[in-house]
Order: structure tokens, then sequence, then C-alpha cells
């Protein structure tokens, strides 16, 4: 099925109003998104007084205005219009064609013109890219109004998820300043321990925060270079030994061989560290979590497996938005910013690659990054958004 836009043609001549009907009734015009043909349909005015009736009934999709009516100048007209819609397309008609005529008319909100008398083959020409000018400027306009919600639920989730532990540490300051465990401060110790938690949580959150914006924005400063991953992988489980040691958690990595790519060693370290540290917060004690680097041709695989709590399809599938937390009676008593795999797979995304995880609920979870070795270099600012960045998840307890 076609899709039908409306013109409102102004002008004193009936014949010329009639022909330019006729010219609409048979024109299609293809869409710049692949989708059915535009037709048209068309009202006409022969004065101002009647034009603006229209309107203001119905708002046009493209005008085409006199310069000169018997009521009013055109380009008061054209003013007037640019006023009230910011999309629709004007195209001016005149038997004035000077390059006056044009220049007025463009500044006072004019997308073209059309000199007096004008063939079907012109009026097309001129509809055709004043529907290409409409269509863009509609989806440029749906396109921010997109970002502005998604900004918006991205707000609103991240108050949501600093509102709690606000409230906590707002809490335990008070059971503190009313005494109501005593006079000691060797009392409040628990209370102390879970308010440092719950800062150090909000800490990592931000830190989380200022990582995505920089890698969204292009603000991250990136230096390029040709690095062994297996040595940045070998210093990452070096810094989570002291942390897996205390849950007896084995820490193994699987490198043979050096595995080289060019990228950003801070963007490595962050994707490392985002998996190896969720491997060993969502594991077992005395567990065990493998960590493989591996080439294949241009392709760069990292595998984190542990032997974890695990996860079900269904949790896996919303795994990588913002602020997505799998919600259980496993995770509710572990800390996180709902951010770190959403980074991950944003990173990957510009080494041409991609995240993926698979596993059973009890049985452990295996995270897979896969990257091109020689793609480090796009830039993220450049980068189009991907569908699930649209529309933030609400909170809910993260991974």
């Amino acid at each position: 099925m076609s899709r039908t836009l409306s013109v409102l043609v102004v002008d004193d001549e009936a014949g010329l109003c009639a022909g330019v009907a006729r010219v609409f009734r048979k024109l299609r015009v293809e869409g710049m998104d692949g989708n059915e043909p535009y037709t048209f349909e068309t009202q006409s005015a022969s004065r101002a007084e009647e034009a603006r009736r229209l309107w203001s009934q119905t708002p046009f999709d493209l005008y085409l205005v006199d310069y000169r009516l018997p009521d009013a100048n055109g380009l008061d007209l054209v003013r007037e219009l640019r006023s009230r819609d910011e999309d629709a397309p004007i195209v001016v008609i005149t038997a004035f064609a000077s390059l006056d005529v044009a220049v007025t008319a463009t500044k006072n909100g004019a997308f073209d013109f059309l000199s007096k008398p004008f063939t079907p083959e012109e009026l097309e020409a001129v509809v055709r890219k004043a529907v290409r000018q409409l269509t863009l400027q509609r989806r440029a306009r749906a396109l921010e109004e997109q970002r502005r919600r998604a900004r918006f639920e991205f707000l609103s989730v991240l108050a949501h998820e600093l509102k709690a532990p606000l409230g906590a540490v707002e809490n335990y300051l008070r059971i503190m300043k009313d005494q109501v465990l005593g006079p000691y401060v060797s009392n409040y110790e628990t209370q102390i321990d879970r308010a440092l938690l719950r800062i150090e949580g909000m800490r990592k959150m931000i830190s989380d925060l200022l990582d995505l914006t920089r890698i969204e924005s292009g603000e991250k400063r990136r230096e390029l270079q040709r690095l062994d991953l297996g040595e940045v992988a070998r210093q990452v489980l070096d810094n989570y030994a002291a942390e897996a040691s205390a849950r007896g958690i084995a820490l193994e990595l699987h490198a043979p061989a050096p595995v080289e790519l060019q990228a950003d060693r801070g963007e490595m370290e962050i994707i490392l560290n985002n998996l190896v540290s969720n491997a060993i917060k969502y594991n077992r004690p005395k567990g065990r979590v493998d960590v493989y680097v591996m080439k294949d041709g241009e392709q760069v695989t990292i595998r984190v497996r542990d032997t974890g709590i695990g996860i079900s399809e269904a949790d896996a599938a919303k795994l990588f938005h913002e602020f997505v937390r799998i919600k259980n009676e496993h995770t509710a008593a572990i800390p996180g910013s709902g951010l770190g795999l959403s980074i991950v797979k944003k990173l990957a995304l510009l080494y041409d690659g991609d995240v993926s995880v698979r596993g059973q609920p009890g049985e452990g979870s295996e995270f897979t990054v896969t990257l091109k070795a020689t793609s480090g270099g796009r830039d993220p600012a450049k980068e189009e958004s991907h569908p699930q960045d649209a529309n933030p998840p609400s909170a809910a307890a993260t991974r």
C-alpha cells in the first residue's frame, strides 16, 4: 500500500491549480527508507485567507505558494508557514524569476521555487527533491526523539540504581548519629562496613558510566598499538589473584602462543577486567575460572569460563543492555553497576566483533568475545546506535 502526502497549492490561477493536481495524481515518489512509494492528494486555495483557513484545520506535508496573491504577498505566507511548521517544504511559484526573488524566498524559509510557466517534468523534479528533504527531516526528528526518550529512560534507571545505596548509607549514618547501639564506635563496625561497601558500589557505577560515556562519545583517548593479548590477560589475572584466592577460586590462563592484534591496551583491559571480575563474583567457593585467548586468522577470541551460578537462556538474551541485572536468590547480595557487560559489548563492536554467553543455571557460564585483529581504529563517535541501546530496560538486579 502506498503512502499519501497532502499538498496545498496556493495560486489564483485556476488552470495552473488544475494542471498541478493532474500531475500529482499520476506522481509516485520513492522514499529513502525502502518502503512503498509516496502518492499525493492536493487541495487548492486562490487567496491567502482561504489558505490560512485550510492549513489551520489540517497541516499539509508540502506547500506550493504563488509569489503574488490577490490579498497578500506570497512571502508573508511563507514566513507564517515556517513559524507554524518546521518540516514541510515550501515551494514558491513565481512569474518573476530572478536571483533576487530566489534569494529572498529562501531567506524567508522556502525550500525551492518554480518559474512560471513550468513543465510537469520541472514540477516533478522539485517535488522529488522536496520529498527527499521532508523524509530526511522527519527521520532526523524521529531519531532525536528516540534519543531524547533513551536519555530520559537511562537517567531514570540511573536515579533508581543510585537511590537504594544512598538510602542505605543514610540509614547507617543515622543509626550511628543517634547512637542506637551505644556510644562506642566498635559497636558500629557492621554498619560502617556495609556503608563502605555501598559507597564502593556507587564509585564503580560512576567509573563504568564514565567509561560508557567516553566510548560512545569518542572522547576516550585511544592509543592503538600492536600488543599481545595473552600478556594483557596474564596481568589482569595477576590483579585478581588475591580476590580469587580468598574464596579458594583457581584462575588459569590458556594462551599457548602470543596473540597479537592492533588495539588500545586500556580497552582490552576493560573487557578482561569485566569478564574475570564477574567470573569470580558469580562463582562458587573453591570454583575455578579459565581464560582462553586465541587467534584464528584475523579473528581473536577471548573466552572466560567459570563454575558459578550459571545463567538461563532467557536471561542471557538480555544481559548486554545497560543496567540489566539478573535478579534471583543467588545474585541479590552481589554488588554490581549493571553496566560492565554493555561496555564489553560496545568495545567488541568497535573491533568488528561481538560478545555472547552460554550456560545453564547451576552449571557455570562461558562468555566469548570476538575481535578482528586489524580493525581497532574505528571511531566510536561515528558508530550507529544499536537497537538494544535505544530502549534501556528497567532496573533489576545485575550480573
